[in-house]
């Protein structure tokens, strides 16, 4: 006799794995780097966790590292770790989003198909922390006094996402705490990862904003592997918003694609009816239109070969930039379709929230 065994109809679905911290399988250290006390913690961590370390003379240099095709390298860079000492004290401009762009890192985890560091760090895209930070606070100190009383405001993720190297690093967290001490100066970072827990007890006193990269499902699941899902980052940013932090949203880059007016709906849906309230007392939203230039697509085809992200020049605009160098963006009518669509979403759902810009 065969004995049936039936499931229970309400036996619910195994949890996603939660994403797991950044963990290089390879790492370089400046010589220098180890004369300070950040550098000996992380190459005494490395050394904990059993990562093969090499030496480098320069964290702008790695020429050494494994792998026999130019996509093996690649995707190895992704996964190493270089550890060195910030030479360049000049900030760059980081405009509209703030005056300057600090530099806590250089080099992402992530694997976004569109992201602008694809061309920015060009052969480098191995991840670089710097260890010297009292260096930078320093000069962020001297921008701060040469503009006061205007607020000067600094963006931590312009080269990278700190908030996935904070386990490493730790730097995010003396910065947060050095602009809460600072009446004259504010610090902005935006991350794709969930990994917020060691900044939820930082000294920030309402200096920092702390934004989250959201964006449709369809761009998620297609174009932004090796980062954490959208739940785990709304949980996130509810954990943010619950320890007083002043929060905001990136929706970038915003890709047009079949069924885009439903993704984006659902977007905002479920930002509704997850953040808690405390996440919509400050709340901003900046909007970044999908472009790319054709040395980015030539990158990024190489790359990334079987991506689905489209970038045919003939459905595109080209836009010029400052420095004489232009960008496909769409054309006027898409980009105003997408932005007054998107715009009445974060209004319908959100009405005190400030839209910052679109671009």
């Amino acid at each position: 006799m065969t004995t049936l065994v039936l499931e229970p109809a309400d036996k619910k679905k195994k949890a996603p794995r939660s994403t797991g911290e950044f963990a290089p399988e390879l790492a370089y250290f400046e010589p220098e780097a180890l004369k300070y006390p950040k550098g000996e913690r992380i190459f005494a961590w490395v050394k904990e966790q059993g990562i093969p370390y090499r030496m480098t003379t320069s964290h702008n240099r790695i020429t050494n590292l494994p792998g026999e095709t130019e996509l093996e390298q690649y995707k190895i860079a992704k996964r190493t770790l270089v550890v060195g000492v910030r030479k360049t004290l000049k900030f760059d401009t980081s405009k509209p989003s703030a005056e300057y762009a600090i530099p806590v890192a250089t080099g992402c985890m992530g694997h976004c198909h569109y992201c602008y560091l694809q061309t920015t760090l060009g052969a480098k895209p191995y991840v670089r922390v710097y260890v010297n930070t009292d260096d930078i606070l320093k000069q962020a100190k001297q921008y701060i006094e040469e503009r006061k009383p205007e607020i000067t405001r600094f963006e931590a993720a312009c080269t990278s996402d700190p908030v996935g190297l904070e386990h490493i690093s730790g730097s995010l967290k003396e910065y947060i705490e050095f602009m809460g001490k600072e009446e004259f100066g504010r610090l902005r970072f935006v991350t794709k990862y969930h990994h917020v827990d060691p900044l939820l007890d930082a000294k920030h006193n309402g200096h920092t904003r702390f934004r989250f990269s959201v964006n449709a499902a369809y761009v998620i699941k297609n174009f932004e592997p090796a980062t954490s899902r959208f739940e785990e980052r709304i949980e996130a940013a509810g954990k943010v918003a619950k320890a007083g932090y002043p929060l905001g949203f990136i929706v970038a880059p915003i890709i047009w694609h079949d069924g885009w007016e439903q993704g984006y709906t659902e977007l905002f849906e479920k930002l509704k009816n997850t953040l808690p309230e405390e996440a919509t007392r400050d709340l901003t939203f900046e909007l970044i239109q999908h472009r790319f230039t054709k040395t980015a697509k030539t990158v990024i085809e190489k790359r990334y070969p079987k991506s689905k992200l489209e970038m045919d020049e003939a459905k595109r605009q080209y836009k010029w930039g400052r420095w004489g160098q232009g960008k496909y963006v769409y054309p006027k009518d898409q980009a105003e379709a997408l932005r007054e669509f998107i715009t009445e979403q974060i209004f319908e759902k959100f009405p005190k929230a400030k839209l910052e810009y679109f671009t």
